[in-house]
């Protein structure tokens, strides 16, 4: 019998695949007899049972087949991977309390002036009763965690996986590895009360821009987005009041979303007031309290229309 007469039978009808090692000739007798098939007076399709349990094998003995698991790469199953990542995530941070992620440089090493200042706001928000929520990789988000895991409090790192650059740092106490950014990014919004923003590349700003705009358009409730290191900061805000704001594509209140300061102490300080009574005080220390925009609170005129499709 060649192949062809196997896989399809001597009358020209489909054969089912059989276990591996099967005889092709009584599978074949063995479907023509099964009750349950069609035209047979049962079932006229396999059991969902079936459908899980079985499975095709290679018509001759192979210990490994890759074709078979082509499936894996499809986006129904990656659908699936996204999903067990998200419950992975909120499994692994359900009891985290108050919490402030605090981004930057992952290129920063150890003898750089904000390694530092990034080291001793992780023991600042340690001691004011925050976990520190930090990317997990190296530079000034090893710092933080460093900070905050020398001092006793609860160290977070939650690291991606990235062809460069990105490793885990060893300074947490919980670790969770993820494959995509976005599920990353909810993590941090979701569990974290405050954002703290040092010098750092595109990730950081993605981070800050994401913040931003989920506050702004009120997807998210108001907490304190902190800028560390007002010189790295200011060429960027002189072009967000000067282009941006002059333009109108900005309004003055969004500029209370952002506070800049050089002080770890001030940063905190902002951190548990904010906590406390969702920064209506803190405006004051805000960009937009420098242009004169309508502080939050009772006053705030609210979402501009003009960014009605934000909402």
């Amino acid at each position: 019998m060649d192949r062809d007469e196997d896989q399809r039978g001597r009358d020209g009808e489909p054969v089912p695949l059989g276990p591996a090692g099967g005889n092709a000739e009584q599978a074949r007798r063995r479907w023509q007899e099964d009750p349950r098939a069609e035209g047979k007076g049962g079932a006229d399709r396999p059991t969902e049972d079936e459908e899980l349990l079985n499975r095709s094998v290679p018509h001759l003995p192979r210990a490994r087949a890759p074709e078979l698991a082509g499936f894996t790469h499809t986006d129904p199953w990656r659908v699936l991977r996204i999903q067990g990542e998200f419950v992975h995530g909120i499994n692994a941070l359900a009891d985290v309390g108050a919490a402030v992620a605090v981004f930057g440089s992952a290129r920063f090493a150890p003898d750089h002036p904000m390694y530092a200042q990034a080291e001793a706001m992780g023991r600042a928000l340690a001691a004011a009763g925050f976990a520190v929520i930090t990317g997990g990789g190296p530079g000034l988000m090893e710092a933080a965690n460093k900070g905050a895991y020398q001092a006793g409090g609860y160290s977070i790192g939650c690291n991606i996986e990235l062809p460069f650059e990105q490793s885990q740092n060893r300074y947490a106490n919980l670790s969770i590895n993820f494959r995509y950014f976005f599920i990353r990014k909810t993590m941090f919004v979701k569990y974290a009360n405050g954002f703290i923003i040092f010098p750092g590349g595109f990730g950081t700003l993605d981070e800050l821009f994401e913040a931003l705009t989920l506050v702004q358009t009120r997807k998210i409730n108001r907490f304190p987005i902190v800028l560390f290191g007002s010189a790295y900061w200011r060429g960027l805000l002189d072009w967000i009041e000067g282009t941006q704001l002059e333009e109108k594509a900005i309004s003055p209140e969004d500029l209370n979303l952002l506070i800049v300061t050089d002080s770890i102490a001030e940063a905190c300080d902002i951190m548990v007031e904010c906590y406390q009574s969702r920064c209506w005080t803190n405006w004051k220390k805000s960009e937009g309290a420098k242009v004169n925009a309508v502080p939050p609170g009772p006053d705030d005129p609210g979402p501009d229309p003009a960014k009605a499709g934000g909402e």
